[in-house]
């Protein structure tokens, strides 16, 4: 074994506690990714015709379709068997595990409704929120490195780290690369991308044709779950259930192309709108 590889630390997962009110990494993690995403939404404000009151409802309704869904997800994608077995498994949050992929459902659900709420485009809302996203998937990457969770396979890249509880062998941090493509990247693609007119639904298709295609390509790094293993030796449960976003997301994509009005709403505050070209 090569002896440069990176011993991972014995870290708590509570960084302080006061009283029985206890701040743990991946609890902050949620709070800088919606602390960001608040800020960014107020710099973009004068995009839209809601108001600071509006906006606020949508994050909140955002942060609890994160939550929510995050743990309907996990619980129904990952531990269906569990759940069955212990129905009141789905509550006991403290366990840990949350999923993206129900996250995700949970987002478009709070979302749909607050669009509902205000008679604003279904389209036009995901396309707000979409680029404030990464920041908030970043920061949860960076919780799951603190809490030396989700490692990544075993491999023998210079940069490897040896996690605790990982059977002492060199693997990929996963959760890192997560970080950098889900996180960053994602992030720096969308905000460029959405700085331009366009079309109703192409920022958010946007979103789901990248997260998906990362998340499809790091799984290929991240250990599979020990329960659930890979189908056909090949693939894993996280993919199947990013295929239909990259699919989603590029069709999504061509059809505002070919249908939509480009959206001219700068930062200047301009609210009008012009046909997109043939």
């Amino acid at each position: 074994m090569n002896d440069s590889y990176f011993i991972f630390p014995q870290i708590d997962p509570v960084i302080f506690s006061i009283g029985p009110v206890s701040l743990r990494w991946y609890g902050l993690m949620y709070l800088i990714g919606f602390v960001a995403a608040f800020w960014l939404a107020g710099k973009r404000l004068n995009r839209t015709n809601w108001t600071k009151d509006q906006l606020s409802d949508m994050l909140f309704w955002g942060f609890l379709g994160v939550i929510l869904g995050g743990r309907i997800g996990y619980v129904f994608f990952y531990q269906f068997t569990t759940f069955l077995d212990d129905p009141l498994y789905l509550f006991k949050i403290w366990t840990g595990g949350m999923s993206f992929h129900g996250g995700l459902l949970g987002v478009i659900t709070a979302m749909w409704w607050f669009a509902r709420k205000t008679n604003s485009g279904f389209l036009t809302v995901t396309d707000f929120v979409a680029p404030l996203v990464p920041i908030g998937l970043g920061a949860g990457r960076v919780g799951n490195f603190m809490n030396a969770e989700l490692w990544g396979r075993t491999t023998d890249v210079p940069w490897a780290v040896i996690f605790p509880n990982a059977g002492g062998l060199p693997r990929h941090p996963s959760q890192l690369y997560e970080f950098a493509l889900e996180g960053v990247v994602l992030f720096m693609i969308l905000w460029l991308f959405s700085r331009k007119p366009r079309p109703t639904g192409a920022v958010g298709g946007m979103f789901l044709l990248g997260y998906g295609s990362f998340r499809f390509i790091i799984e290929y790094f991240r250990e599979p779950d020990e329960h659930i293993g890979l189908y056909l030796d090949f693939i894993s449960r996280g993919q199947i259930l990013s295929l239909p976003m990259v699919l989603g997301g590029l069709l999504l994509i061509l059809w505002a192309y070919k249908t939509q009005p480009l959206s001219v709403a700068k930062d200047t505050g301009v609210k009008n709108k012009v046909k997109a070209k043939a």
